[in-house]
């Protein structure tokens, strides 16, 4: 691939996604057609076939970069690896999952790069309309959702929601730790930056299973929270800075 830097990055944390890891790649180069892009897949140890896959889409898909993690390392060091190598100043991450539409990312972008936009806006992130979950998994969503909407005031109505648009020098400033894509709006917030939402489409999972259990997410959630209201409460604004 050419050095040159395109104007849009894809970022998609992949595990164990075979079946659905091909497909995708397809679906956001179409979706992507007529804009500079790339797509940085990032394989998080996978024990199926999802890196062959990847490696197999690279002939039809010549934008697209594969990134291997020799060790499993989460979600949200998988984002990191790809923002770390993507080479965009837009970013924008789906879940590996195929349940994001690709075909919602011109639109966040879009949001996130139209010239009246605010000077400060660094995140647009996608809400689902027309949750393709079980009732259980949407109720224990919503409950986590209202508490953290309560406690971090982040505005965010769905943070889990993985189709997001944001600038790639904002997100690089932001405090990294595991499970850290869950609190995007709240970091982005705490650095003095401006979020958006814009309703997205969401779809049922066709291959593999989810990665993640209510009662895991929720003992998981209940720290990273805590965490997160720490960090708030050192957080101290520059009102921006000037070189004189």
């Amino acid at each position: 691939m050419a050095s040159r830097a395109p104007a849009i990055s894809v970022v998609v944390p992949m595990h164990n996604e075979a079946g659905n890891a091909g497909a995708l790649v397809g679906e956001i180069a179409q979706a992507l057609a007529g804009h500079d892009f790339e797509i940085i897949a990032v394989n998080d140890a996978s024990s199926d076939e999802t890196l062959a896959e990847l490696q197999g889409a690279k002939a039809d898909v010549p934008q697209l970069r594969v990134i291997n993690h020799r060790s499993n390392a989460g979600q949200s060091r998988a984002v990191r690896t790809g923002f770390l190598a993507a080479r965009g100043s837009i970013v924008c991450t789906l879940d590996g999952d195929g349940q994001n539409p690709p075909g919602d990312l011109p639109a966040l972008v879009a949001q996130l790069t139209r010239p009246d936009a605010p000077g400060q806006l660094a995140m647009v992130g996608g809400e689902r309309v027309g949750r393709q979950d079980s009732a259980w998994k949407k109720f224990a969503s919503r409950l986590g959702n209202g508490v953290r909407k309560r406690l971090l005031n982040d505005d965010a109505k769905d943070t889990g929601c993985g189709i997001k648009a944001m600038r790639r020098e904002a997100y690089l400033s932001l405090p990294y730790f595991d499970h850290q894509h869950r609190f995007l709006p709240a970091l982005m917030k705490r650095e003095g930056y401006g979020v958006e939402f814009h309703p997205v489409s969401h779809r049922p999972r066709v291959a593999g299973k989810s990665k993640y259990t209510n009662i895991g997410r929720l003992f998981a959630s209940i720290s990273d929270i805590m965490g997160v209201m720490w960090l708030n409460s050192r957080s101290r604004q520059t009102g921006g800075w000037d070189e004189v």
